[in-house]
């Protein structure tokens, strides 16, 4: 593929991954804030993204498969078009349900959507291995971009998430969003150029399991990764800032949904940007991949700090106040900084540790890892909140981290691949 057709495929698939992530970032949002004012506990919360997660993980490992078999233009498309069906599906919840029927519902729902995600990233994160130019710093800053550029779109589908709730209420906002996202699958279809890998009939699915211990490390070390971020960002700290920004009545429940959408849209939005500057904060084209390498667990380990300062301000507090709820909103902005560096440092190193035969097979097994990460994360936002509120789920984000640092330190720097 020469070179102005790599960057109208890789322009076309950022432009794809873009449209798909605005829709889920609102989803997400429409999702927690409409049924926590239905009076769900947050466990019950929790349950809702648990089969999405799932669905991830499932999906992951099989989806390297699949793209390496029929192509990655295939399971971009189907991603897409999966989001549209999830999106329709939800218009069909009746609020008369009973809340186990409830629950069942949206959580097949969110497991079909969780499967139409992770197949629209890994297409994107491998088509950006395969396009990006071959000069030193050229995959990192390609990677950086696709990945901060979604998440700044994911963090402004946050806000559009919790507005169109607000003024359209959650039928109409679903229907909104399935139909503008089916006419951009439309738009894609049509501009796409053609060049990426089609496929081929001999990729079996064993191959998706990696022999490399840098990729199998450094997947372990993104299960905690992520699983530090989603325990306080699912449920967590949406809902102690809900139960503090809202005064009950109608009003106060809509201006809270503003105010929480606003911060997880900045919070998202500043990850995104972070993540696309990460190339020239690290100094990567002054860099081999080796230091890049030894730099990951140096960073965890930065980050460790954060989460373990507001567990000890949440406990300090006697309760609600005004200075902790700034604190916590300085400590996770800060989080997210640091957070966005680490998690663009892992998604370059993935692909420095790939080869190009394998990219959509170990692409898939590491987000196979990221999505039981957030599982892991989920799982806990909603049972560590419940169980010792938010001190516990800080605290447990802290340990993760942790975590993430000493396995980030078992990389290889010399054994980067070709």
């Amino acid at each position: 593929m020469s070179k102005p057709e790599g960057l109208s495929a890789y322009i076309a698939v950022t432009a794809a991954y873009w449209a798909f992530m605005l829709t889920d970032g609102a989803l997400r949002m429409l999702v927690l804030l409409h049924f926590h004012t239905l009076g769900f506990s947050p466990v019950q919360l929790a349950y809702l993204f648990v089969l999405y997660e799932i669905a991830g993980m499932v999906t992951n490992l099989s989806a390297g498969w699949i793209a390496a078999r029929f192509g990655l233009v295939s399971t971009l498309y189907a991603g897409l078009g999966l989001q549209v069906v999830a999106l329709l599906a939800l218009t069909l919840l009746d609020p008369g349900w009973a809340v186990g029927a409830s629950v069942a519902f949206v959580m097949c729902v969110q497991g079909a959507s969780g499967v139409a995600k992770d197949l629209a990233k890994m297409s994107s994160k491998s088509a950006a291995k395969l396009l990006a130019p071959s000069e030193k710093g050229g995959l990192f800053r390609w990677v950086a971009v696709l990945t901060g550029s979604k998440n700044a779109v994911k963090g402004v589908g946050f806000l559009l998430g919790a507005a169109l709730l607000a003024v359209i209420g959650f039928t109409g906002a679903v229907l909104a969003m399935a139909v503008v996202l089916g006419a951009i699958l439309a738009v894609i279809v049509a501009v796409m150029p053609s060049g990426l890998p089609t496929g081929r009939k001999g990729a079996k699915f064993s191959e998706v399991f990696s022999k490399s211990a840098n990729i199998n490390w450094l997947s372990a070390a993104r299960v905690f990764l992520f699983g530090a971020r989603d325990v306080w960002f699912v449920v967590g700290i949406p809902i102690y800032f809900y139960a503090v920004l809202s005064d009950g009545t109608e009003a106060g429940n809509r201006a809270a949904f503003f105010m929480i959408g606003t911060f997880m849209a900045v919070w998202v939005i500043l990850y995104g940007a972070v993540q696309a500057a990460a190339p020239k904060l690290l100094r990567a084209s002054a860099r081999d991949e080796a230091e890049l390498v030894r730099a990951a667990r140096g960073w965890a380990g930065a980050l460790c700090l954060v989460p373990a300062a507001l567990t000890a301000a949440v406990l300090a507090a006697p309760g609600p106040q005004p200075w902790l709820t700034g604190t916590l909103v300085a400590g996770l902005l800060v989080f997210g900084a640091l957070f966005a560096v680490n998690s663009s440092l892992h998604s370059y190193l993935i692909l420095a540790f790939t080869k190009s035969e394998r990219v959509t097979m170990d692409v898939g097994f590491y987000y196979m890892a990221n999505a039981g990460g957030r599982l892991l994360g989920t799982v806990l936002s909603g049972l560590t909140y419940q169980i010792g509120g938010l001190a516990l789920v800080l605290g447990t984000a802290a340990a993760m981290v942790a975590l993430a640092a000493l396995l980030s330190g078992r990389l290889d720097a010399e054994a980067v691949a070709a």
